[in-house]
């Protein structure tokens, strides 16, 4: 039986999906690891949970499949990781990407005026998300790291390094465009490590990992593991596997992923687009040693909005609810809800800047205010797709291919083409992420199709039309720049 073995490690747990040579998923299983917390702003994993979490869940899928012929891997971007080249022992906890302990370190170099240099490299902004000032301060926190780096005893990773590393026995140490797109050190340009910027950092380059294609030989998993070797051949960050899941190969496809917070990116071919309104220049996926470039804008809350509604005000049990309730809310009533909880992400990268509600009344109750929530993930969405028309102006409005949990609400879906005026595709599975590692490792291998024949199946369960009239479109979405104006200046 052909078969693929997907790895997806995310921030709150890792799965291991098995998919069939239709691309059906056949097997799974999960397992959540905890989070740490040591200061104010401060995310770590211990990384024996990340390797424990996947050797558990892999071994539990392949239970219930049998044998695969490859393995694909994507994971949670940017949390950083340093280990004993020859014991693979960690020498730190990893530095997850939503920690924000280099905010100093990242207004430094801004004010040295360094961010020119890593913008026009890099594609992204000088800020804690992502690895290069993580690693920086690893390095600055533990006497003679740097001599040993410098020596190769030590070395760098992000999540899917890590476990490519542990997988092959410590063969390989090796990362994909997509993930080296991520980590400050970077040239997108160039393909290759920016000494440039690993002397600003003062990071010694003989510790970062060999960059190779989305679809590549990454060595193969030792049978100890699993019982049998197994070759590892793709590899992909979770957003840009999720792109490549959705099939969105062509220049102006767009897809936008719908979990804790919303991750949309926009196709653009061959060329990067340096954006100025700040969102990220970045690596969609590699093949055959040819980029293609995407922009990308981050969402900081979109599914945390549901959370808060059901833990937080406590007006559901359940988040499947909100659908019902926004559905039964007074339409006379305009409440805007910009749910800035750990501030607003692209395009106005507020780090500072808190939630608010506007529009309060006497009547307003649960249904308003869970109306609100949903229509904020909207009203972002569209801040983003008009950051990107302005960088990439002349294209149409995209078809936007839509994932993750929340894009199961068809209640926020409707919103979300009523309020950007573009057509909402969903599909039939909604986790395309472990789907995106599982074709490109399947596709190494000659078990999937080429890019070409892989989007012809590409199948939508749904697509939700815009059905809003333009002017109220635009006068309510006025209203929300102007709450969001509001809100920046508290």
């Amino acid at each position: 039986m052909s078969q693929i073995l997907a790895i997806d490690q995310g921030t709150t747990s890792t799965r291991a999906i098995v998919f069939n040579a239709d691309l059906r998923p056949v097997a799974s299983a999960q397992a959540e690891f905890a989070q740490h917390f040591p200061a104010s702003g401060w995310v770590e994993h211990d990384p024996s949970d990340l390797w424990s979490t996947t050797l558990i869940t892999c071994r539990a899928a392949l239970k219930q499949s049998g044998p695969v012929q490859a393995i694909g891997i994507t994971n949670q971007r940017e949390t950083t990781l340093v280990w004993d080249a020859t014991t693979g022992a960690p020498l730190c906890n990893a530095i997850v990407w939503q920690d924000r302990r280099t905010a100093q370190t990242c207004a430094d170099l801004r004010a040295a005026g360094h961010e020119a240099l890593v913008r026009a490299q890099t594609g992204l902004l000088l800020d804690p998300y992502f690895s290069g000032t993580k690693l920086k301060w690893i390095l600055d926190q533990h006497p003679g790291a740097r001599m040993r780096a410098a020596k190769g005893e030590l070395l760098f990773g992000t999540v899917d390094s890590f476990l490519i590393w542990h997988l092959t026995g410590g063969a390989v140490h090796a990362t994909d465009a997509t993930n080296a797109a991520r980590t400050l050190l970077y040239d997108i340009h160039k393909g290759a490590w920016s000494p440039e910027i690993c002397a600003l950092l003062d990071i010694p380059p003989e510790m970062l990992p060999e960059v190779r294609n989305s679809a590549d030989d990454y060595g193969t998993c030792v049978p100890e593991h699993f019982g049998a070797p197994i070759p590892i051949r793709g590899v992909a960050g979770d957003q840009q596997a999720a792109t490549v899941g959705q099939a969105c190969f062509k220049p102006g496809m767009m897809k936008s992923t719908y979990g804790t917070g919303c991750f949309a990116l926009l196709n653009t071919g061959a060329t990067p687009v340096l954006s100025e309104n700040r969102l990220l220049t970045t690596i969609a996926y590699q093949l055959d040693d040819k980029p293609t470039y995407a922009l990308e804008g981050s969402i900081f809350v979109a599914g945390a909005v549901v959370q808060w509604l059901r833990d937080g005000l406590g007006i559901i049990d359940q988040a499947c609810e909100t659908g019902a309730l926004a559905e039964a809310a007074d339409p006379t009533q305009n409440v805007i809800l910009v749910p800035a909880f750990t501030g607003l992400g692209a395009p106005y990268w507020n780090a500072e800047c808190r939630g608010a509600v506007y529009g309060l009344t006497r009547a307003t109750g649960p249904a308003e205010m869970a109306r609100a929530a949903l229509e904020s993930v909207g009203f972002q969405t569209r801040d983003l797709l008009e950051a990107m028309h302005a960088d990439w102006p002349g294209q149409d409005a995209p078809t936007l291919r839509v994932d993750g949990g929340m894009s199961g609400s068809d209640w926020t879906m409707q919103f979300l083409a009523d309020i950007t005026g573009a057509p909402v595709d969903r599909p039939p599975v909604l986790e395309t992420t472990a789907l995106g590692a599982a074709w490109l490792a399947g596709m190494q291998i000659g078990l999937y199709p080429g890019q070409e024949a892989f989007a012809d199946t590409w199948a939508h369960e749904r697509t939700f039309t815009p059905a809003m009239a333009s002017d109220l479109r635009d006068a309510r979405y006025a209203k929300w720049k102007r709450a969001v104006a509001a809100t920046l200046t508290v």
